[in-house]
């Protein structure tokens, strides 16, 4: 059991998570997922991301009583030691260092031509909990795959992760693509943008076509011009409100299209 405050294990893991967390997380291929929600998403999973070493302490094993452990790196660490590694005020007593995918966004064109397929794009969004909640719906909805633009917040760090709930090991997710080279290689996946000025409604949308829904930056949103597509090669939509509130944010404003959408491949 690790005791000690100052163990090389305590250091890699606050150094993931740290300022220097991006970098630091890019260059050993490794993120932190914390909490039982996230642990059981892992070790249930077949695929990526992989859990490396998983951290926890007397009473957190106690909760995973229900998995076979014997072929995870399994390190018991005291309570304090817990509350040195976590970035949650209240750790669950459950921390997992697991390896990042190494996805090609290549990979995409084993289903460019699936039918109604439904790809969510973040162009340079910022907000942590907008990106996981995001991602979370996507999942819930039956996307395809989350893509991400260059700029675009670390969908690897710790409050992604954790606004995600589990939903990282359900769905691939692909980062710093241009717009340009996903259109490339899903040429029947029509780009749609989610804009208040658009004088297309989203329930117009024909449900037996594939689609790329994109949702812009927080602040700054996203035109077409910023993402240097002609006119038309892209469908701007809005959202019909028949209530008096000027706007949605962004992760309400994005469930709402994914889950329109998702009527064309939910059963």
């Amino acid at each position: 059991m690790i005791e000690s405050l100052h163990s090389p294990h305590v250091a890699r893991v606050k150094a993931l998570i740290g300022s220097r967390g991006v970098k630091e997380r890019r260059e050993a291929g490794l993120f932190v997922a914390e909490g039982l929600q996230a642990a059981r998403e892992a070790l249930n999973s077949t695929g990526a991301p992989f859990v490396k070493n998983l951290y926890v302490t007397s009473a957190g094993l106690l909760k995973l009583s229900e998995f076979d452990l014997n072929e995870v790196d399994v390190v018991e660490v005291t309570d304090a030691v817990m509350n040195e590694m976590a970035s949650t005020v209240t750790p669950q007593g459950i921390l997992a260092v697991c390896t990042i995918p190494r996805r090609q966004i290549s990979d995409l064109s084993e289903i460019a031509e699936k039918k109604s397929l439904r790809i969510v794009y973040l162009h340079e969004i910022q907000d942590p909990g907008n990106a996981g909640t995001i991602l979370r719906s996507g999942d819930a909805m039956g996307v395809d795959a989350v893509v991400t633009s260059p700029g675009s917040v670390d969908m690897y760090s710790p409050k992604v992760v954790r606004a995600t709930a589990g939903s990282l090991w359900h769905l691939p997710v692909y980062e710093s693509v241009n717009i340009q080279e996903l259109t490339t290689l899903l040429p029947l996946a029509k780009p749609v943008l989610l804009s208040s000025h658009a004088k297309k409604s989203i329930l117009d949308l024909p449900l037996d076509a594939s689609y790329i829904s994109i949702f812009g930056n927080e602040a700054r949103g996203v035109t077409v011009d910023s993402l240097s597509l002609t006119e038309s090669a892209i469908t701007s939509v809005t959202i019909p409100m028949a209530g008096r509130a000027e706007s949605l944010n962004l992760s309400a404003a994005a469930s709402i299209v994914i889950f329109t959408l998702s009527r064309g491949v939910a059963g």
